[in-house]
């Protein structure tokens, strides 16, 4: 039996009581050429166990002379199925002000507490380790059940598959249609990634750019009717599609309705792109330099460089793909060129910053770029006190928002919907969303150089009085945060 353990640098090892639970531990340690001394009270079993070329000796483990045989070891482990008789173990070897490392098995969490403050180093409860290894177990199971589903219907395209990110991809929805796009190409599947709105943001552009993914725009699809598989990959921050979808695949759940085939959604996952490192793991597919980039770079950029909501799956899958990843090339795209117009709407944003407690609002102005609104707003949550940041201007008669937030207890994209859902559209999760709201009664004004500063001045009253309220705090009457 190979409990998969190995301890290199110690040798003398006791184990205190042996039922089933210390012979797996006992002959795992002895096949690892360790020295076991095994004590329990069963006098038949000791002598089975001898029989067996196992060193073993009869004492009863409550009593002080058991500690007293195990005195010149450096490790004991206290295993016996009754907690009571561990309990005194662990007191009588600590009597002995020895400096041994001592594990004890508990029946729950209470007396793991008690063993505990009796000075046990580590605690264990079988009950908890069977429990986690069942749930290794089916989720292991239902990755291979999935994955055996999703190759199916997959191998059932008999055009193309079209893979649609978000309507303006972010690094997540970006790698992880990548890694879909690698396991289609595994199984012999043509297929195209899809977005629906624009590739505005710099290190968005610099990430397909570096990558080299190709990435195909709505608009320039002559005909998607060649496409008979659809698929929507970490999409569920985007407007409904109006097609046939087969595939989702998110840790968010979609605020749309659909009736896909195959769905795979875990909101406890804090990227997409963990949940696709898995399927190419469970598919062998042989992953590229390119794909495991991006999936890297897509986990690390939804978990802010594992600071954010980051679980052992996130940090599993970015240790798998490490090895495979083209560093160079990550420094490059977290690093990209700034263009003047994204200074310009960072300077303005910062310029004209209102911030309340924790939360800044501030007015870029009459913008070019809406994307550059998302910029800003991530950088202003580097200042010192800001947990909260919302940028927005003004783009073809329309108020464009952009914010993030790294406050646990909020959730930015449900303050935005309540702030302007029902005269605008808003999207966005507890990290990060958008609004776009019409200019209503300004719609049709021309703005000249005379009416500039009062039209930008009512429009900030109105949009930034009305976030505010939404986020709990009373606007404010500064522009720079005094």
């Amino acid at each position: 039996m190979s409990m998969g353990v190995t301890i290199s640098s110690i040798s003398d090892y006791a184990i205190l009581g042996c039922g089933s639970v210390g012979y797996a531990v006992a002959e795992e340690l002895v096949e690892q050429g360790k020295d076991v001394l095994i004590i329990d009270r069963d006098e038949s079993r000791v002598e089975s166990l001898r029989d067996q070329d196992l060193d073993a000796r009869t004492a009863d483990i409550r009593e002080p002379e058991a500690a007293d045989l195990v005195a010149e070891r450096d490790v004991v482990l206290i295993l016996a199925s009754n907690v009571e008789a561990n309990k005194r173990a662990v007191e009588h070897i600590r009597n002995t002000d020895s400096n041994q490392f001592v594990v004890a098995r508990a029946s729950d969490p209470v007396s793991g507490d008690e063993l505990s403050e009796l000075g046990a180093d580590i605690v264990i409860n079988p009950s908890a380790v069977i429990a986690d290894s069942a749930l290794r177990a089916l989720e292991s199971g239902e990755l291979e059940y999935n994955a055996g589903k999703l190759a199916q219907l997959l191998e059932e395209t008999t055009e193309r598959l079209a893979i649609v990110t978000q309507e303006s991809p972010d690094p997540d929805s970006i790698a992880s249609a990548a890694a879909l796009q690698a396991i289609a190409t595994h199984l012999d599947v043509k297929s195209d990634i899809v977005y629906l709105g624009d590739m505005g943001h710099q290190e968005n552009r610099a990430f397909v750019n570096l990558l080299g993914i190709d990435l195909v725009q709505w608009d320039e699809l002559e005909d998607l009717s060649d496409h008979d598989t659809v698929a929507l990959v970490d999409h569920s921050t985007s407007s409904e599609v109006d097609l046939d979808v087969d595939i989702v695949i998110d840790h968010h759940e979609p605020e749309a309705e659909y009736e896909p085939d195959f769905v795979d959604i875990r909101p406890n996952m804090s990227s997409t792109s963990t949940i696709m490192t898995k399927y190419i793991q469970e598919f062998d597919v042989n992953v590229s330099e390119e794909v495991a980039t991006a999936l890297l770079y897509g986990i690390r950029a939804e978990t802010l460089d594992f600071k954010r909501d980051t679980t052992p799956a996130d940090l599993t899958a970015a240790a798998y793909l490490y090895p495979f990843a083209d560093h160079d090339t990550l420094e490059q795209v977290e690093s990209p060129s700034m263009s003047p117009e994204t200074l310009d709407v960072l300077a303005e944003a910062i310029a004209n910053r209102d911030v309340q407690g924790s939360h800044l609002v501030s007015n870029a102005g009459i913008v070019r770029d809406r994307e550059a609104l998302t910029q800003a707003a991530s950088h202003l949550l580097n200042l010192e006190g800001v947990t909260t940041t919302a940028v927005f201007g003004i783009a073809d008669e329309t108020i464009f928002l952009s914010a993030r937030s790294k406050d646990i207890r909020i959730n930015i994209g449900k303050i935005l919907a309540d702030a302007y859902g029902e005269i605008g559209e808003t999207a966005g999760h507890s990290t990060q969303a958008s609004a776009e709201i019409p200019l209503g009664i300004f719609t049709g004004i021309e703005i000249s150089a005379e009416t500039r500063d009062t039209f930008l001045e009512l429009t900030e009253e109105a949009v930034k009085r009305t976030l505010f309220d939404a986020m709990g705090v009373e606007g404010g009457e500064g522009s720079n945060g005094s």
